[in-house]
């Protein structure tokens, strides 16, 4: 089964602090060079920060368009992984191991099934 593990975390003006990215990258680093040689990473992704975020709604069938998130939380979607896992268990597993924040700062990995939609021909 196909999982998307979404990364919240909370921004913070500039992004984190220089002394923390070098240890932020070494970290998915590892994560995407294990799951990539298991066989079980699809792809992974960062976001830009939500302050580039551009909202679509529609309203009485009218395109309505923001600048921004759709919702204003305490935390961001920052990034994803796509894996292939066997089950939830799995799943949960590679989510314990992605970083989601800075030090001090607290985050949460979401993990949802993808749904197996027809593909046109």
């Amino acid at each position: 089964m196909r999982y998307l593990l979404m990364i919240y975390s909370q921004e913070r003006a500039g992004g984190p602090p220089p002394e923390d990215i070098d240890g932020i990258k070494s970290a998915h680093c590892a994560v995407m060079t294990e799951a990539s040689q298991k066989g079980v990473l699809l792809g992974v992704e960062g976001l830009k920060p939500t302050s580039m975020a551009t909202s679509v709604r529609m309203k009485n069938g009218t395109p309505i368009i923001t600048d921004g998130p759709f919702a204003e939380t305490k935390e961001q979607l920052a990034g994803f992984y796509m894996m292939e896992c066997k089950d939830l268990d799995e799943a949960i597993e590679w989510a314990k191991r992605i970083p989601t924040a800075c030090k001090g700062a607290d985050g949460c990995i979401e993990i949802r099934p993808i749904a197996d939609l027809p593909r046109p021909v």
